[in-house]
């Protein structure tokens, strides 16, 4: 089961509010997800977004891979994965990945 961190559309028409959530990659945009752990209005000047620090790093500790919105966002509030679970992640594909001569 592959978990993915992405926005789930809220709102209105033609006024869009998201919330960020947890979902199986299996699931549809505005189905069924695992667990909320934020928001994002792009609609405010500036644009809001509140997300839960602790439950996002859990999840990305965890493998859910954020989508590219997601990891945009993630960026601007200054959430990023934990280095520990980042440099494991680059040595398993240097480990998969063979070496030329």
């Amino acid at each position: 089961m592959s978990v993915k961190i992405r926005l789930k559309r809220m709102g209105a028409k033609k006024k869009p509010f998201y919330r960020v959530v947890v979902a199986d990659s299996r699931s549809p945009r505005d189905g069924k997800f695992i667990e909320e752990i934020g928001y994002y209005d792009p609609l405010q000047e500036p644009s809001v977004l509140k997300v839960d620090e602790e439950k996002a790093k859990k999840w990305l500790s965890t493998g859910a891979q954020p989508t590219d919105t997601v990891k945009k966002l993630f960026q601007k509030a200054g959430i990023e994965k934990p280095a520990a679970v980042a440099a494991s992640k680059a040595e398993e594909k240097q480990a998969v990945e063979p070496e030329t001569v």
